[in-house]
């Protein structure tokens, strides 16, 4: 009889081993399965970051590119450091309250239009430019919807002329067709100087690029953030 309760004895110890071993095994197969999914998922985030990092060196590199030949311009222009928006101050292009383009505005832009798109055009960034757009800005002077309609029709006619025949070619003229549209922000995006609104600064019209990848890179952004 002792020998039996033995052998029980032994037989219960022998499937609580199993049954421990086989619960560590089970346990060390999650844990694997969970390193390998947070490694996985890292490298992706890693991918993502990368991705974002090459997008926005190649802003900066457009940006910079921008900055060297347009830096000593003398007609109003100015680089914005931060997006690479080109700013020409109100009066470069239009009389007040006008919607036609001045000659010395014409001819602004016969200088200015081929080194911008020799640049945002180039080889080099073409294939990340998504959209290039010309913005017209006003101040308070009237009301929103007055200015609003006055803003868009003073980028429309830079593009307008811009791609007419009468514009003096350029290289990239014929692919600029898919890529140009024309924007009126009335006063709604001003300039402060000084934590200050400057009204007369922010008479302006802007020549802005869109990357490719603009929408991404803001929800990359937002989801690295949430980590």
């Amino acid at each position: 009889m002792l020998s039996g309760l033995l052998m029980v004895f032994i037989l219960f110890l022998t499937l609580m081993v199993y049954s421990f071993q086989t619960a560590h095994e089970e346990k060390q197969r999650t844990l694997t399965s969970i390193e390998t999914e947070l490694k996985q998922a890292q490298a992706a985030l890693d991918a993502k970051q990368a991705q974002i990092d090459r997008l926005l060196g190649i802003r900066s590199d457009i940006i910079e590119a921008l900055r060297q030949e347009f830096m000593d311009e003398a007609i109003g222009v100015e680089v914005d450091p931060q997006t690479g928006a080109i700013r020409f101050q109100g009066g470069v292009f239009f009389e007040v309250d006008k919607t036609e383009i001045t000659d010395s505005g014409r001819e602004h832009l016969q200088q200015f239009i081929p080194k911008y798109m020799s640049i945002i055009l180039s080889p080099v960034f073409r294939p990340n430019i998504a959209q290039i757009i010309v913005e017209g800005h006003t101040d308070r002077t009237g009301s929103y919807l007055y200015n609003l309609d006055l803003s868009q029709r003073r980028a429309y006619a830079v593009v307008r002329y811009v791609l007419s025949p009468e514009f003096p070619d350029f290289p990239e003229k014929q692919y600029l067709q898919r890529l140009l549209t024309a924007n009126g922000r009335s006063w709604s995006q001003p300039l402060m100087v000084d934590g200050a609104i400057d009204w007369d600064r922010s008479r302006r019209v802007e020549f802005k690029f869109r990357l490719r990848d603009d929408e991404l890179i803001q929800q990359i952004r937002e989801l690295l953030e949430s980590r």
